[in-house]
């Protein structure tokens, strides 16, 4: 697959939304969407508008893995991308201020694609920091990362800490920082019968987050030094820092499903 291409979708269409997306226009300032979020055709599909209690719950689980500090996990009713709701993350520095919101990725087959939209209030740092993450059956369990280091978007494998892109000058200058204080548009497909991964940051690819199974220097060589082919077993968003790096982090508009959904 070249390199900045958009994919061709792989497999069928998957159910329609387990959970139908509510208002796709925010209102009000605290919105501030640049556009409406697209209808959701996904599996998994979820503006939380729904939600009616202070912390996400039904399809939603929060967890705290190893251990529990001071991160925390909100609805929250006066900053959203549509609607009126989205889940507020406060995330603090060092690795047990850590939280995230989980839901199962059962049944979304060979091709697994992501889209939501983020905002957050903090550059990102030079130390590492994850605000998505999947444990993979194949890898006992581990997690499969997306977050930051050198100030710009990674992925990262917990098992032998592979990074895409490599976390070389070059490698970096290949991602793109997360823009801050705005709402933000990040999909992602993984493609587990291959490994493959792409990435896109407002409907654009981004080069840097690309795995197309061809070694590429700066890019995906270190990712590829060993054969990987990912069975995630959950979706989970949030905040967990591997230095003293806190954050607040919306999300909203959330759907997993089987082909591109798009924003």
């Amino acid at each position: 697959m070249a390199r900045g291409r958009l994919p061709r979708a792989v497999g069928a269409t998957l159910a329609a939304a387990a959970m139908v997306c509510g208002s796709l226009i925010g209102s009000g300032a605290a919105s501030q969407a640049a556009t409406p979020a697209q209808a959701c055709t996904g599996t998994v599909c979820d503006d939380f508008e729904t939600q009616t209690g202070t912390q996400p719950s039904g399809l939603w689980q929060v967890s705290y893995q190893d251990c529990q500090g001071t991160g925390t996990a909100t609805i929250d009713t006066s900053v959203a991308h549509s609607g009126t709701r989205s889940v507020r993350i406060n995330g603090g520095g060092n690795y047990c201020n850590h939280v995230f919101v989980g839901t199962p990725t059962t049944g979304l087959g060979a091709q697994i694609f992501a889209r939501f939209w983020v905002r957050h209030s903090t550059a990102q740092p030079q130390n590492h920091t994850t605000f998505v993450a999947m444990h993979d059956a194949a890898d006992n369990n581990r997690n499969i990362r997306i977050g930051g280091q050198n100030g710009a978007l990674q992925w990262n494998r917990e098992s032998d800490d592979a990074t895409l892109p490599a976390q070389s000058p070059v490698g970096v200058s290949l991602s793109t920082p997360l823009p801050v204080n705005q709402w933000t548009c990040l999909e992602f497909r993984l493609d587990t019968s291959a490994g493959h991964i792409d990435t896109w940051v407002n409907g654009a690819a981004i080069e840097g987050l690309t795995v197309d199974g061809v070694p590429t220097q700066d890019v995906d060589s270190q990712w590829l030094n060993r054969t990987w082919r990912p069975q995630p077993t959950d979706f989970r968003f949030g905040w967990e820092s591997y230095g003293n790096d806190s954050d607040t982090l919306w999300f909203d508009d959330v759907a997993l499903g089987g082909s591109r959904i798009g924003c």
